[in-house]
């Protein structure tokens, strides 16, 4: 219908279609096509043309929670290093949860050029069987399944304790995520053993857990407050930022004082870290570049190339704020 409504070959609208009208195929011709496209509300069929060369340029990402919005600037990431070559598709499933690998293989029949998995455990990955290439994204502990790009999580957290030791804090709590992905365990043992060895403690009561929610975080700081006052904890790390956020909200609900009565840090240093009331202190994770490196990994698997750094790891980096110097942040 193309072809004749542009008066030209139907090999010509599947050159113009798919983007090879390089040295091929007149600029004329290119117009004509590209009004008649529009014209009709055409659309390259994606599995037809799959099956044809045996594959796609479909890369599916599976995470558990693009929710948090640490994981939108993963996505920027991931897109950038994939251009306009391939079409992302998320495969998702409830917060803090992985899609089950029978979910994800099931997308394999769309014949996906690449695979990345966000956060996975080994017996996820004993399960996919995976034909596609495949690069995994924060997955410390199982980086000898595939090519990886993991978070130095542990490094920021542990600076994070050093951090408030030095501001005076001795008793702390923690605030973790109820998803149980490997790197939330990283980051609050890592903490936990810096803060043992730099004379703080974390007493058995100074334990909370909620979703990545602000709402959720909120209520369980105003529930836990009253009796984390009571044993004298003069500070509350949180494993993101968001959780952070529900933190800061309540306790000015409260009247508690930031950073006079209580510190406040988290974990990713997302935008609004910088400009909350007061700046969060926050331990910086490289969630574009973590995106992108991943995305230019299977890029090149993808091309039949073999990496050169088949496991790569990225720094953190503690950024000092207010919420506990009291102070304008140290970038």
């Amino acid at each position: 219908m193309v072809a004749a409504r542009a008066g030209v070959s139907t090999a010509t609208v599947s050159l113009v279609a798919n983007g090879k009208t390089e040295g091929r195929v007149s600029a004329e011709n290119i117009a004509r096509v590209t009004a008649a496209i529009e014209e009709l509300g055409y659309v390259v069929d994606g599995i037809g043309s799959s099956l044809a060369r045996g594959g796609s340029n479909l890369v599916i990402l599976a995470a558990p929670d693009v929710a948090n919005p640490f994981f939108a600037k993963v996505i920027g990431g991931v897109r950038a290093a994939l251009g306009s070559d391939y079409q992302l598709l998320l495969a998702v499933s409830d917060a803090g949860q992985l899609p089950t690998p029978e979910e994800v293989r099931a997308l394999m029949s769309l014949r996906p050029a690449g695979l990345l998995v966000d956060a996975p455990d080994a017996a996820f990955l004993d399960r996919l069987h995976s034909t596609a290439p495949v690069v995994l994204l924060d997955a410390p502990g199982v980086e000898h399944y595939a090519p990886s790009v993991n978070l130095d999580v542990g490094h920021g957290a542990r600076e994070l304790a050093k951090h408030l030791a030095a501001l005076g804090h001795v008793r702390v709590a923690y605030l973790d995520s109820t998803g149980g992905t490997a790197t939330f365990r990283v980051r609050r043992e890592a903490f936990l053993a810096q803060a043992a060895a730099s004379g703080m403690e974390v007493p058995d009561g100074a334990f909370a857990s909620t979703p990545i929610d602000v709402g959720a975080a909120a209520a369980a700081f105003a529930g836990a407050w009253p009796a984390w006052q009571r044993s004298g904890i003069t500070a509350v790390v949180c494993c993101t930022d968001t959780h952070a956020y529900g933190v800061l909200q309540e306790a000015r609900v409260a009247g508690v004082a930031i950073p006079g009565r209580l510190a406040v840090a988290g974990f990713d240093d997302l935008p609004y870290s910088a400009t909350s009331s007061p700046a969060l202190t926050s331990v910086h994770l490289p969630a574009a570049a973590l995106g992108e490196q991943a995305g230019r990994a299977l890029k090149e698997l993808m091309r039949g190339r073999v990496l050169a750094e088949p496991q790569r790891t990225l720094a953190s980096t503690l950024i000092e704020r207010a919420s506990t110097t009291g102070q304008a942040g140290n970038l």
